[in-house]
């Protein structure tokens, strides 16, 4: 599998996955289930986006996720 693996094509799926996430429209849901959704969409947009940031390699048959998580020097 690792052979088959493009490490830099799945990075790209899963920024364009969180690029759909915060471009989704709300449905017309209110009250608990609104919150529920908004939540469950920051969420997904957060794991989207940190492993859209990522850098990956396969080393020895492992697939190698490298993500920084420290502040950026702009912030």
């Amino acid at each position: 599998m690792a052979d088959e693996l493009d490490v830099d094509a799945m990075i790209t799926r899963f920024r364009e996955r969180a690029e759909a996430v915060r471009s989704r429209t709300l449905p017309p849901v209110g009250g608990e289930e609104r919150a529920l959704f908004i939540r469950r969409a920051q969420e997904d947009f957060q794991d989207f986006a940190i492993i859209g940031d990522a850098a990956g390699a396969i080393e020895d048959g492992v697939l190698v996720l490298r993500v920084d998580l420290r502040p950026s020097a702009e912030s």
